[in-house]
């Protein structure tokens, strides 16, 4: 523990600026020996119960199943949500492959429509024109910890009778009016991965926000079998039921990650510092119209996840990557679109114009922000921005 603590003061105090510096404090090593002493590393232990409990009270979500990652409960929904051959899922393209690859290992094919300008989050107002007959669902992304428009998405899901899911991968106490991300669809997916807000290295959740997928998704969980049924004395046998896989997290996993979930609205709370003032320092280049700054929505709450810019065009991104990393500052740029990516071509199509995809993402730059970052470093971060655009 005396060797992170150290790792993190060296890297406070010199003009280095990671892009991401995972968190580890002392409650997170003491957690993990006692998983230790418990006697119990495999899944679903007193830790895991105990990250699935914390999670259903603070979102106030009907069930909650820690899962070995994002991308094995975004799995579980295409499971869940039955799709198969001919089935279409309308999403973002301004995604990671794991939001797509869930119902592509299904046979579905995923429907890609361009996203808001404001937000970078899909736009609602092109869902309906892309559904057809085959549409199954509707799959959200809530892109930097900015909740979607959750309300007119979800009455278009009613109307056409669709299920509404959430990728919240990035989106960890997000709220959307008075509700938190990952609890407004029918089904919800966090990630705790070490870039992420509250982390465990790797790891994931399921929010069931739809009674009706509980017992199943217990079952898919494990491997397919009855397991938690029979645990619960509900039936006589343990058996093969279902299709499913194993997406448990391990006892250490959890025991990490609980810490880590205790102390969230904390790490939150001082990654917006962070994030106010990037936003607050920068305001003078957007006014010149040199750079974008993120836009929040009225009645949405983030989550400081991300801070990222969008500058004048791809050229200019380039040279302000390599002119912050030759000063020890590391950025980097997002996704890489999905409709136009060599999977993407493949298996899925889009809708209309990608006109904002396809510019966005050529523009976009994400800047350092961490829990262990200091002011200073931000403020280092400000200055070589300005001083860049000084020389240009």
């Amino acid at each position: 523990m005396a060797i992170a603590k150290k790792k993190n003061r060296v890297n406070n105090n010199s003009r280095h600026v990671p892009f991401n510096w995972p968190h580890i404090g002392n409650e997170e090593m003491a957690n993990i020996k006692k998983a230790q002493s418990i006697g119990q590393l495999s899944g679903d232990g007193y830790f895991t119960s105990a990250c699935n409990q914390w999670l259903e009270k603070t979102l106030k979500a009907k069930k909650v199943l820690l899962t070995h990652s994002c991308t094995a409960a975004l799995e579980m929904m295409g499971i869940l949500s039955d799709v198969g051959v001919g089935d279409e899922v309308i999403m973002p393209s301004f995604t990671f492959a794991s939001t797509a690859n869930a119902f592509v290992l299904r046979g579905a094919t995923p429907v890609f429509v361009d996203i808001r300008e404001d937000t970078l989050n899909i736009n609602e107002d092109l869902i309906e024109t892309a559904l057809t007959r085959r549409t199954k669902a509707i799959m959200v992304v809530h892109y930097a910890g900015v909740t979607c428009e959750m309300d007119k998405i979800n009455k278009i899901a009613k109307k056409h009778n669709l299920l509404v899911f959430e990728d919240a991968a990035q989106a960890l106490l997000a709220r959307y009016k008075n509700s938190y991300s990952g609890t407004l669809g029918d089904l919800g997916a966090f990630s705790f991965h070490e870039t992420k807000n509250v982390i465990s290295g790797e790891g994931g959740a399921l929010i069931i926000n739809n009674p009706a997928f509980i017992e199943r998704a217990e079952i898919i969980r494990d491997a397919g079998t009855n397991k938690k049924a029979f645990l619960r004395r509900q039936v006589d046998k343990y058996s093969w039921v279902d299709m499913g896989s194993s997406y448990l997290p391990g006892e250490l996993i959890a025991a990490f990650l609980f810490a880590q979930l205790k102390k969230a609205s904390i790490i939150n709370r001082k990654r917006k510092k962070i994030w106010n003032y990037y936003f607050n320092n920068l305001a003078g280049l957007e006014k010149r119209e040199l750079i974008r700054r993120p836009i929040i929505p009225k009645g949405v709450e983030h989550n400081g996840h991300i801070f990222y810019i969008l500058v004048r065009d791809l050229d200019t991104r380039g040279k302000l990557m390599l002119f912050l990393k030759e000063r020890g500052i590391s950025s980097v740029f997002h996704y890489t679109p999905l409709h136009s990516s060599t999977a993407g071509l493949k298996y899925g199509k889009f809708i209309g114009s990608m006109r904002v995809t396809n510019d966005y993402s050529s523009r976009l730059l994400r800047l350092p922000l961490y829990y262990d970052m200091s002011i200073s470093q931000a403020e280092l971060v400000v200055n070589e921005i300005k001083n860049f655009y000084k020389n240009l």
